[in-house]
């Protein structure tokens, strides 16, 4: 094994240069290509070149968001383990996850609805930027979606990649026609690795780390 290539970021390195080679000659946008190599690294899945869409200036709006000191809310424990929230605190920011918070599961039980739809609303009580990164559930998604319409919601920036087959295509076309800047994983294709790939991806630009371009 060459010695520069056996150590954590080493691999990582090595890992992008590939995937570089692998999508050369694709005409890509500079920033979104920087969000793009750490989804496909996290994934290994080239698909992602022509599912990952950007609304206009996304990437700048979510790396000016974190340097203010936006917090991100995530529908998964999983997406928030993910998080490198260190570098997030030291931006100014925090990450959530409100699926197993109390309020939120008895509100969920009230009306019938999930906990992700639940938690979704409970979050837009925090005060500040908001970027909300849902990688697993769509009902997350649609609530976002009536709450922006209900001008409860103004989020900075939404990361809509659920995966799996029921109301999954759908909540993300209701994000991309929002207003709301997004990062979205078009069709059935994304998960929880995906939207904590792209949270770190913001906010390792939003710090200016090396690791951003390779």
């Amino acid at each position: 094994m060459t010695p520069e290539y056996s150590s954590p970021l080493g691999i990582e390195r090595r890992s992008f240069e590939i995937i570089e080679g692998l999508i050369s000659g694709i005409e890509i946008d500079r920033e979104n290509k920087s969000v793009l190599k750490r989804v496909i690294h996290t994934t290994a899945d080239l698909d992602y070149v022509k599912n990952l869409k950007f609304s206009e200036d996304a990437v700048r709006i979510g790396r000016e968001a974190l340097r203010s000191g936006a917090d991100i809310v995530t529908d998964t424990k999983m997406a928030l383990a993910g998080i490198n929230k260190k570098a997030l605190r030291e931006l100014g920011g925090e990450a959530h996850c409100f699926m197993a918070h109390p309020e939120v599961a008895k509100r969920a039980a009230d009306l019938g609805s999930t906990r992700a739809s639940a938690a979704a609303e409970y979050a837009c009580r925090l005060e500040g930027g908001l970027i909300f990164a849902v990688g697993n559930a769509p009902t997350a998604l649609i609530r976002l979606g009536e709450l922006i319409k209900e001008g409860r919601a103004e989020p900075k920036l939404i990361i809509g990649v659920p995966v799996g087959f029921v109301n999954v295509v759908e909540s993300k076309e209701l994000i991309m026609q929002s207003g709301v800047p997004y990062i979205v994983a078009a069709g059935r294709k994304g998960g929880s690795n995906v939207a904590a790939a792209i949270c770190n991806a913001l906010i390792y630009m939003a710090r200016g780390d090396e690791r951003t371009g390779y």
